[in-house]
């Protein structure tokens, strides 16, 4: 029983295990693209700070007025694609570097028709959708960042805070800690289930020899059994053939004690006949 409680509670910590991999995983891969793109934006910015950081054509802008409403909003965040001006159509809604700001600032309007600056270059006709007039300066084609391509709404926001050096901190500091601390949580985790995993084998294992010591065991005794020879019968012929040659072996000792007898009895018999007669003869006279 609880061996099997052993073995549930591992499978669960594991199911568990994988699903903070899965969380970790995602937030990495949410975390690690928007890390990298805001750390490309902000050097980009710093290295050339009179152009628009881009990263592979497209440039994120944060939208700080309210003149393209309804669509476009002030917290905003925009991306707007590079493309050649000649791309550019009326009604088409452009960034571009204000020709009346200090050269650093963009304005994102809509084009409202082509015309020409005082001195004669290609430049376009701009008004803010909330606006009542028209921009009153053309925005002159080499003035152009992108044309607009979409919009995260409040995400402009979170970008100038993230730009900023708390904003950093939460960006960077933040989520490292995050991901060592839940690193570090996912090794202990790990290692932990891994620790389980090896006592629930041994403990396996150890069963496992000693089912095997005991069919061992029980095939040596059967292998004895199989081998030990049984038990002899009572010889009863072989008594009974050893009796009779000891009888008949006494028989013999008896029959040849009696004839060792018998011819001593002779002996002696003859030997005194002899006597006898001897002496009966040398009593006898002798004739002359």
């Amino acid at each position: 029983m609880a061996k099997e409680k052993d073995i549930k509670d591992i499978k669960e910590e594991k199911k568990q295990g994988k699903v903070g991999t899965i969380i970790g995983i995602v937030l990495c891969l949410l975390l690690v693209p928007i890390l990298v793109f805001n750390v490309i934006i902000i050097i980009k910015g710093l290295v050339n700070p009179s152009k628009v950081p881009s990263v592979a054509g497209y440039s994120p802008l944060i939208v700080l007025t309210d003149s393209m409403l309804p669509d476009i909003k002030s917290g905003d965040l925009i991306i707007v694609k590079t493309l050649e001006p000649e791309e550019v159509a009326v009604g088409d809604v452009i960034a571009f570097f204000d020709p009346d700001g200090t050269g650093t600032s963009v304005l994102t309007h809509r084009v409202v028709e082509l015309t020409k600056t005082d001195d004669g270059r290609d430049a376009w006709r701009t008004k803010g959708d909330a606006n009542n007039t028209e921009d009153p300066t053309p925005a002159p084609f080499d003035n152009l960042v992108g044309i607009y391509k979409g919009k995260i709404n409040g995400a402009g926001n979170v970008a100038m805070f993230l730009q900023s050096t708390p904003g950093l901190i939460v960006c960077i500091a933040i989520p490292l800690v995050l991901l060592v601390a839940f690193e570090l949580i996912r090794r202990k985790k790990y290692e932990k289930v891994k620790n389980k995993d090896t006592e629930a084998l041994l403990e396996e294992l150890e069963a496992l020899k000693a089912k095997q010591a005991e069919a061992e065991k029980a095939k040596a005794n059967a292998a004895e059994k199989t081998q030990a020879p049984e038990p002899e019968k009572p010889p009863v012929v072989e008594t009974v053939e050893e009796k009779a040659e000891e009888t008949v072996e006494a028989v013999e000792e008896k029959v040849e004690e009696t004839v060792e007898t018998v011819e001593d009895k002779v002996e002696e018999v003859a030997e005194k006949a002899e006597d006898d007669v001897e002496n009966a003869v040398g009593g006898e006279p002798k004739d002359e």
